[in-house]
């Protein structure tokens, strides 16, 4: 992973992605207006990127790893905040399982480059 530009990565695209669709998600509607949740949810996604990006470009395998489950934390996140969105009528059932199934696959997809870098420690 280190020594390749983040934006080559699979899981980074993914990411990058997943934070486009919450942004535009929580632009209008009850979501919009909710400042608190639609800027959790917003810095939520970014953390994924951003802490992909990081890791990425870090000098230890122990670095990397450390970066990688911070964006799998971000994740998680990202789904517990989706499904408050949905409880209170903010997310549409079609929207938040959207943005569950495309946080469980990025997440999944740390969890194996976790698995490999952690076996270089």
């Amino acid at each position: 992973m280190s020594g390749s530009d983040f934006r080559d990565l699979e899981v980074w695209k993914k990411a990058r992605q997943l934070a486009i669709v919450v942004y535009g998600l929580t632009a209008d509607g009850p979501l919009g207006k909710d400042f608190g949740l639609r800027d959790q949810m917003r810095r939520a996604a970014v953390s994924i990127c951003s802490n992909i990006a990081e890791g990425n470009d870090r000098n230890t395998d122990r670095d990397t790893v450390r970066f990688l489950y911070m964006a799998k934390g971000s994740a998680a996140e990202l789904i517990s905040q989706a499904d408050i969105a949905l409880g209170v009528g903010y997310l549409e059932r079609a929207d938040a399982e959207k943005l569950i199934v495309a946080c469980d696959e990025v997440s999944r997809m740390l969890r194996g480059l976790i698995k490999h870098r952690e076996q270089l420690i």
